[in-house]
């Protein structure tokens, strides 16, 4: 690498750099989740290391500390697409998330450690984990978009995080390209431009955090509490109580934010106002499926039902099929709804309490 251009990838990272730390900073502000600031903390870490540890000149210039630098970095993707599925999917941090993360650093540990015949057939794996992880991430941030009630998360979908995973795949593809021997000069500028300039867009999409981008801001409840302010959301809210509890809109199979939007006879956009902002629900599916779950709940807990089959209960209350049921009924109440059941239906029954 020549004189400027070493100087220029050394400025781009600094600037990279600087901008991580900044945003750090802005997702430490109150009304951020724990599972957002953890998960923000470590992409921030990780995405500046992974900017040291890849410049030959920041090398000696860190080089005391360069042990350490390494081992934050290597698993710098999978932080990325962590964070990016607890900014999106709100999901909060547990084995289920954070186990590809677990396998993208074990598999970098490997390859560090692994003789050289084999070292470079693990790296390969270990960037095309890290692409796999990219296009997951392309994936939900396209599925989740049109249920999103959330009006500040909306917006950054496309034009800045939808941009982070293609860059995770562009870098993806230059170690690949380099660990198969084809190492250009100019994809060194290319990178540290590219995270110079997806830094920055980060550090002036999160300091200038709005309240409910992450995490809740309020309990989210099925009634409507009474909207303040604006008279046309009042008409709404009535209008979304009376299909959604009188007319039991929600059985629905794949009901969507458009389909209720035309039935209220309102925008979409007045529609996941109300239900976020009055009902402090963040995506549409969890509005639904709260009123699915509390109409599960009665249902389980029916003796007249106890013959009925789960699938069969999760069938005629709109889910398409019994394991999304599963996941977001014991995600509501801790239980399975068979654990549920047996519960509810043995503290209900008439010897349940007698001594013996």
């Amino acid at each position: 690498m020549t004189g400027d251009a070493l100087i220029w990838d050394i400025f781009l990272r600094g600037v990279a750099c600087g901008c991580l730390a900044a945003t750090g900073v802005g997702l430490a502000r109150e009304g951020v989740s724990i599972h957002a600031r953890i998960a923000g903390a470590l992409f921030c870490l990780a995405t500046i290391t992974y900017a040291i540890n890849s410049s030959e000149a920041l090398h000696v210039i860190f080089a005391p500390v360069m042990p350490a630098v390494w081992v934050l970095s290597v698993a710098g993707a999978g932080y990325t697409w962590l964070f990016l599925y607890v900014l999106f999917e709100d999901q909060k941090l547990g084995w289920r998330t954070l186990a590809p993360v677990a396998l993208l650093f074990v598999v970098g540990m490997a390859g560090a450690d692994a003789p050289d015949g084999v070292r470079q057939k693990i790296w390969i794996g270990h960037n095309l984990i890290e692409a796999v992880l990219a296009l997951h991430a392309i994936f939900f941030i396209a599925r989740s978009w049109r249920g999103d009630l959330v009006e500040a998360r909306r917006q950054l979908r496309g034009p800045f995080l939808g941009a982070v995973a293609v860059y995770m795949i562009v870098l993806s593809s230059f170690e690949i390209s380099e660990a198969m021997g084809y190492d250009a000069a100019w994809h060194r500028i290319a990178g540290s431009a590219s995270l110079a300039a997806f830094s920055f867009a980060g550090a002036a999409a999160f300091l200038k955090l709005r309240a409910g981008l992450f995490g809740r801001v309020t309990a989210a409840t099925v009634a409507a509490p009474e909207p303040d302010g604006d008279p046309q959301d009042r008409v709404i809210a009535a209008r979304l109580a009376a299909v959604m509890e009188k007319d039991a809109l929600w059985r629905t199979e794949g009901l969507t934010i458009g389909t209720l939007a035309e039935k209220l006879g309102a925008p979409e956009h007045r529609v996941r106002r109300v239900i976020n902002g009055h009902l402090g629900h963040r995506n549409f599916a969890a509005f639904v499926n709260a009123h699915r779950i509390e109409a599960a709940k009665a249902a389980l807990a029916a003796p007249d039902n106890a013959t009925r089959t789960v699938a069969a209960l999760a069938f005629d209350l709109g889910f398409g099929s019994l394991g999304p049921f599963n996941r977001a009924f014991k995600e509501a109440t801790g239980l399975t709804p068979t654990e549920f059941r047996n519960q509810t239906l043995q503290s209900a029954s008439p010897n349940s309490g007698n001594p013996r």
